[in-house]
């Protein structure tokens, strides 16, 4: 049996292998991936606050979350949210990037200058700029000074709170979106602008029918990294305003946070999160069409 056994390895052991590498990547991935995601979809149909037997309810979770009036604030706060990160960060980014694709002196030292806040912690992020928005010694209420006006209470305004976390995620992911798009703009062919050159194109021109058509599918990752990023915020919030003041920056994924770890109901926080995630990979995945219709 053994020596059977040895034999057909010995004739497959060449597609074996790789699956043998891979293993434990597929392990750790079905363990704290896939598992977890098909888990939460079914204590969505239960009512459970982690230890206990879990009580099935049926759809009564998501009858509820149609009706929870925070759940909706907590939605439009997260798509108030992205829809002011997400364009400003692909177009600033985009624009950094253009100009260090030129010749200019210390471009590697500028690109890791405007590179070094993505790999700062968010946490520390977070901190950082609510001490620059503190409204007694903040550096923003400084500046203000300055020009003879008045000072904002940055992180306890419903009006300013929302905009402030927004302008904290700009520093942090302009940089990511310049790397990228810098990048893409390296890897235009040279041939095209030189062709360009030859019909008389101006600067605009090579941009608008070169530059920006052949960097489609950079835009389309970018779109898309950016869009997950804004619709799962969570720890820049919680560290900068923990969903205040009221409920003007709870965000969706700490709302669900809060009915799972601070208030005991997996089930009803199941029930969202299965929710977010059906819409997200939707956004996703319309996205990623539209970026292939336009290549």
């Amino acid at each position: 049996m053994v020596s059977s056994l040895s034999k057909w390895y010995e004739k497959r052991s060449i597609q074996i292998a790789p699956y043998l590498f891979i293993a434990p990547n597929i392990i750790l991935f079905l363990t704290f991936m896939v598992i977890p995601i098909f888990f939460t979809f079914y204590i969505s149909f239960q009512q459970w606050g982690m230890f206990g037997k879990p009580n099935f309810i049926g759809l009564d979770n998501y009858s509820r979350m149609f009706g929870d009036k925070v759940f909706w604030i907590s939605l439009r706060n997260t798509v108030y949210y992205t829809a002011g990160t997400v364009p400003f960060s692909a177009a600033l980014g985009l624009i950094g990037a253009l100009m260090l694709n030129q010749k200019v002196p210390l471009r590697a030292v500028f690109r890791t200058i405007f590179f070094a806040p993505v790999v700062v912690s968010l946490v520390a992020a977070g901190l950082i700029w609510s001490w620059m928005f503190n409204p007694n010694y903040g550096l923003f209420n400084e500046i203000l000074s300055k020009f003879g006006i008045q000072g904002v209470d940055w992180l306890s305004s419903t009006t300013w709170a929302m905009p402030a976390v927004i302008l904290t995620t700009l520093w942090v992911r302009i940089g990511y979106c310049l790397v990228i798009y810098l990048a893409g703009l390296q890897a235009v062919p040279d041939s095209l602008y030189e062709a360009a050159d030859m019909d008389g194109a101006n600067g605009w021109q090579k941009f608008w029918r070169i530059t920006l058509p052949t960097i489609k599918p950079t835009t389309t990752f970018i779109l898309v990294m950016e869009i997950i990023h804004g619709f799962m915020v969570f720890d820049l919030v919680f560290t900068m305003t923990k969903g205040g003041p009221g409920y003007s920056t709870t965000v969706i994924v700490q709302y669900i946070y809060q009915k799972a770890f601070t208030e005991g109901e997996m089930g009803y926080a199941s029930a969202i999160g299965t929710f977010f995630f059906f819409v997200v990979m939707m956004l996703t995945l319309v996205q990623m069409r539209l970026g292939r219709e336009k290549a």
